[in-house]
Formats: structure tokens, sequence, C-alpha cells
């Protein structure tokens, strides 16, 4: 029933109102945590996109904190608010943290994917690292989470956010968690790999609803 609410709600929303928004529905790694949010990589990425005149506009919901349960209820609002054609997934870390489910985790992000496909908006999904010390098995397991569900749905997947920072004491902040302003641009370069496809795929989408739509 809630899944149905929802796609009621979005198919009578007009697609125009959707056609350049990024959402990024995130935690603390996606919120500029611990540096003035001008410095986190994703007011970097709109930058970068308004350079090089991609007619996008993101929109940051990402929360220092959330566990994928958390974003998981507040996604559907969100979609329904911002209309996004792509929507960035970074979620995981704070459920890995916690030690919880993993079982439970990859739930949660499964019902946002199929939650975010049934709004008709292509999804990037974005894992994250755990520090050593939780074990080779629950770090294993809990980076396969990601995997698996990029091969299930077909996705896009960049594997770890912080691949190549989190290794860097230099890169990161004190918490040893965190990456530093330092390491934001790097971050922007390795999102921009995966998310330029998506974008040209919407554009691709969007041409060809109006030519549809002009057609009928």
């Amino acid at each position: 029933m809630f899944r149905l609410i929802l796609l009621l709600l979005l198919v009578n929303l007009p697609l125009s109102a959707s056609a350049s928004t990024i959402l990024i529905v995130g935690d603390s790694l996606s919120a500029a945590y611990g540096m003035p949010v001008e410095q986190g990589w994703v007011r970097l990425l709109q930058q970068r996109l308004d350079a090089d005149h991609y007619p996008y506009t993101i929109v940051n919901a990402s929360i220092s904190g959330d566990t994928t349960a958390n974003a998981l209820d507040r996604l559907p609002q969100a979609l329904i608010r911002h209309q996004p054609v792509i929507v960035v997934l970074e979620l995981g870390g704070n459920d890995g943290l916690r030690g919880l489910s993993l079982a439970e985790m990859k739930r949660n992000l499964a019902a946002m994917i199929e939650t975010v496909r049934q709004s008709g908006a292509q999804v990037l999904l974005i894992g994250v690292q755990l520090p050593p010390n939780y074990g080779p098995r629950y770090t294993g397991e809990f980076h396969a989470v990601y995997h698996e569900l990029a091969q299930e749905y077909g996705l896009a997947l960049l594997p770890s956010l912080v691949d190549g920072v989190g290794t860097r004491t230099e890169l990161m902040q004190a918490d040893g968690i965190h990456p530093n302003s330092k390491a934001q641009p790097l971050i922007v370069s390795r999102v921009w790999q995966q998310l330029r496809p998506l974008m040209s795929r919407s554009a691709g989408l969007q041409h060809d609803d109006k030519a549809g739509s002009e057609s009928d």
C-alpha cells in the first residue's frame, strides 16, 4: 500500500518539474561533516556541473548519522518534493559502524532502489568502507552488500566513496572516519566517473519523452 500511494502521487506530477534534479541521499560523508558546506564534495560537484554547463541542480538530502532505515523512511517524501531524474544513494556506513544487521541493511537499500525506480529516476549506488578493526569477515560481508545489489538491479556502482582516501592520514579528519576538505576534490572525481554516463542517459530519455509527447 505504501509503494502504491507513492507511485500514484508521482505519476500525477508533471515531468518537467523533475527534469534536471539530482537527489543525493546520504550520511555524514555527503553532508560535509566537519567542514563548511561549500567545501564538501556535493557542493564541489555542483560547481563542476555548472562549469561544464550540465543542466542539473543537486539537492543534498544527506543527514549525518543516518542509517539505511532512517533514509528509507524519508525517501518517499524527498522524491515527491524534488522529483529527481537521478538519485545517488550513499548509505550504510552508520549501519556498519553500529554493527547492525547486514541483512536488514540490504533490505533497506533494496527497498530504496525499488522506490526510486518506481519514480522513474536512475540510481547511482555508492558504497563506503569500514575501519579494519571490525574484522575481515564482517567488513567483507558489508562490502559485498553493495556489489550484490548492483548486480541484482543492474546499477551503476561506486564501490567505495573514500577508496584511495581512507588510508591516507593527510586526507582524513582526526576521527579517522571522515575525509577532510583536501580529500573532497578527489571524491568528486570518483563520483563524476559514475555519474556522467547516467546524466547522458537521462538526457536521452528526456529527449525521447519530449519527442513522444510532440508526436501525440
